[in-house]
């Protein structure tokens, strides 16, 4: 299987652009990215390039993370916000090879109806599927657990596949994350096998703690295997928080590549 390390979370005692070489460092050749914004496309498409690796998603920008936005897809009043965001992803993944972009949804604000939220996220989103289809890219959205990202708007992987099947675009997908589909409570094995046609990408990082796999209370080697078994084929982002060093966090790695007689990162 292969396994894409997620340079927004592992890595972090290096400045953003030394990661990628960290990466490669430690065997990878797929990494992934929350927000590669920071640095021009130009820098990261370099390391990229230096070391032989493999974007495999980014997120479009998702407002002021400061100031606790976590998406603009769901609020009123900022559909310039909204558009600069999507053409600056674009821009990005274009440049970066990235085949796909998560749009975050955002924090319901407390005087939003959830209706009226849904029918802005909706709009949004088709406008985005247009746009990111006209150069073949996909877009994905994630379900996020609550404990995490308290008031996020899309919080229930049923609703989001009614999204995608109302929306009816084809480049519309699940990015499926193993954490947070365990922080809420679902059996991630079989709601996987529930809606494996229209999940794109998947993400693992070990529950409650979100940290490396071994460090909670997936059975992530049973995850793997099954994973293996239905035939998905992506990388799965390992979007986790090391417990300790990044340099240490790849023990898990060592021994699942051991059993497996070897392996792809």
């Amino acid at each position: 299987m292969k396994f894409a390390v997620n340079v927004s979370t592992i890595f972090t005692e290096a400045p953003f652009l030394a990661r990628f070489a960290k990466a490669k460092q430690h065997g990878f050749s797929h990494v992934e990215c929350q927000f590669p914004y920071a640095a021009a496309p130009e820098a990261v498409a370099a390391e990229l390039e230096e070391y032989g690796l493999s974007l495999v998603t980014i997120n479009l920008p998702a407002g002021d993370w400061e100031k606790g936005e976590r998406g603009l897809a769901i609020l009123p009043g900022r559909h310039d916000d909204f558009r600069r965001a999507l053409e600056e992803g674009v821009r990005y993944a274009l440049a970066l090879g990235a085949p796909r972009l998560h749009c975050m949804a955002g924090v319901v604000p407390a005087d939003l109806p959830r209706e009226r939220a849904k029918e802005i996220y909706m709009r949004r989103l088709d406008e985005t599927a247009a746009a990111l289809g006209v150069h073949g890219l996909t877009l994905t959205i994630e379900p996020i657990n609550p404990f995490d990202m308290p008031g996020y708007f899309l919080t229930d992987i049923d609703e989001a596949v009614a999204i995608i099947r109302a929306l009816g675009r084809a480049n519309v997908k699940v990015q499926y994350d193993i954490y947070h589909m365990a922080r809420l409570g679902r059996d991630v094995t079989a709601t996987f096998a529930a809606y494996e046609p229209l999940i794109d990408h998947v993400q693992f990082a070990d529950a409650p703690g979100r940290h490396e796999p071994g460090t909670g209370a997936l059975p992530y080697r049973e995850i793997f295997a099954f994973l293996q078994e239905q035939g998905y084929n992506g990388a799965i982002g390992l979007e986790y928080i090391p417990s300790g060093k990044s340099s240490e966090s790849f023990a898990w790695y060592e021994e699942y590549r051991g059993m497996k007689g070897g392996g792809g990162r």
